[in-house]
């Protein structure tokens, strides 16, 4: 279970950030949207990171972090504003999730080998192919 529970909360969330992107006013400034859902997330995160640490703990977890998290911050921006492109631009849910999720797998196939020494087998070689040839399939 320890194993399993993590990826649900993946899935439940990712189901409902899909749902607000798609459901997002398209006369609304993506970056206004983005500054509240940030807002509304900071303040979450300071609720829970402050009961897990423990209030006099704060300053010394917060010294721990590094430049992971501004460049996290970075891609996270470009991930939410891509979603809400490309939802503008008509891709449907179950399609532009499928599509990115593909891409994405195999380009950290590619990420795992060259930054962390991960193997590729050729297994997941042949999922690649598989992956593509899905991609054309779902867009034709």
């Amino acid at each position: 279970m320890e194993f399993v529970w993590p990826i649900l909360i993946v899935i439940l969330a990712n189901t409902f950030y899909n749902i607000c992107m798609k459901s997002m006013p398209n006369d609304v400034n993506p970056f206004g949207a983005l500054m509240i859902t940030y807002l509304v997330a900071a303040i979450i995160s300071a609720i829970i990171f402050a009961f897990m640490v423990g209030p006099s703990n704060v300053v010394f977890e917060i010294s721990k972090i590094n430049w992971t998290s501004i460049i996290l911050a970075i891609a996270i921006v470009g991930l939410e504003v891509g979603y809400v492109f490309v939802y503008r631009a008509g891709w449907t849910v179950s399609t532009a999730t499928v599509v990115a999720n593909i891409g994405l797998a195999c380009v950290l196939i590619g990420v795992g080998y060259l930054l962390y020494k991960e193997n590729v087998s050729i297994n997941q070689i042949l999922g690649i192919i598989v992956c593509m040839v899905g991609l054309i399939l779902i867009n034709i």
